[in-house]
């Protein structure tokens, strides 16, 4: 899938700890992490919310597959779904990774995009592999803010809204495929759109999918996807989930792919996810394929989503964080530093 690297290896679900399908099973913090947890988790739920960050509405810590932490903001509980936003990506290179055990798809292949197939247009050479590692090399304008010249925002909530696949097919190449880095939304609905292709179905058949073959066995039953009217799952920005169903996703990943014996992910899906793309030197966290890398140190890598929706896994620490909440832009950089300062509460020092 890509060139071998090395990686922190996965832990493995510690013998004689229930797998959370049904219910979460619940620990202890160590008397080493507890006094180095609570300040961090006392600022981060202050009343009002701390100016740097932002509104927390969830926190969970999960280590050795037990729940050692967890807090809600006023309104929120254990049952309040959250905004997924762009941890839905990670999501999506789930489920391409379903269609690869099946061997229903192959990413170093060309992506399956309709519009492309014309003699001649070169997106035709575009891989799904580049698309999964935002290295397709077309324009796309990623910005939150501003919906004047937002490709994202107009896909999401604009004209593309009814097809965003079909908006972000619209897109120009602009470098050849594989030599930029650019993040974009609309590559991720492409990757979407190209699993409902291989996988035969869309719409509602493909939400039976998504829980047939990735919710269910995990015992995600919170999962609430959303698609646009052509049927497209809007894998690049919406899955709502509660925050112990993030855990569970998280903890797939940190099992390297296999749930209660069941192996829902191919072998080498996580390391493909977790093996480094080359992105330009502004960028403050890797990136792998579909996932994030090093926001907890070297070695971790996470499901991140606009206003600070993280799933943070740290495999030395066979831990797992997940932070949802209301964190504008501009917050984003102090909720990275206090994911940061979080995982480090675990580590000795």
């Amino acid at each position: 899938m890509s060139a071998k690297v090395d990686l922190v290896k996965l832990p493995a679900q510690p013998a004689g700890v229930a797998w959370p399908t049904e219910e979460w099973p619940e620990g202890d913090l160590s008397v080493k992490v507890a006094p180095k947890l609570a300040p961090l988790l006392d600022h981060a739920f202050s009343d009002a919310a701390p100016e740097a960050m932002g509104e927390t509405h969830a926190f969970l810590a999960v280590q050795g597959g037990k729940i050692v932490a967890e807090r809600y903001w006023r309104g929120f509980d254990r049952e309040s779904t959250h905004h997924s936003w762009s941890q839905a990506k990670s999501m999506t290179q789930a489920l391409i990774g379903i269609l690869v055990r099946e061997g229903k798809i192959d990413v170093q292949a060309p992506a399956n995009v309709p519009e492309w197939r014309t003699a001649g247009d070169p997106r035709r050479a575009i891989t799904l592999d580049q698309l999964l590692r935002m290295s397709s090399g077309l324009k796309f304008a990623e910005d939150y803010v501003d919906a004047g010249v937002s490709d994202v925002i107009e896909m999401l909530f604009g004209t593309g809204k009814a097809d965003v696949a079909g908006y972000a097919a619209q897109s120009e190449l602009i470098h050849p495929p594989g030599s930029v880095w650019s993040y974009s939304s609309g590559t991720s609905n492409l990757v979407a759109r190209a699993a409902a292709l291989a996988a035969g179905v869309s719409g509602e058949a493909f939400r039976d999918f998504m829980f047939r073959e990735l919710f269910r066995p995990l015992g995600m039953t919170s999962a609430r996807p959303k698609f646009d009217e052509a049927g497209t799952f809007i894998g690049s920005s919406f899955c709502f989930c509660t925050v112990r169903d993030f855990a569970r996703f998280g903890l797939l990943y940190l099992r390297d792919g296999v749930w209660d014996g069941r192996r829902i992910l191919p072998e080498g899906w996580v390391d493909y996810a977790r093996t480094p793309t080359p992105v330009p030197e502004t960028e403050r966290l890797g990136y792998g394929a579909h996932w994030w890398l090093g926001m907890a140190g070297p070695g971790s890598f996470s499901a991140n989503g606009f206003e600070g929706q993280y799933t943070v896994l740290v495999p030395e620490l066979d831990l797992i964080l997940v932070r949802n909440g209301k964190s504008p832009n501009e917050q984003k950089e102090a909720v990275m530093d206090w994911m940061g300062a979080v995982a480090d509460c675990f580590r000795d020092k």
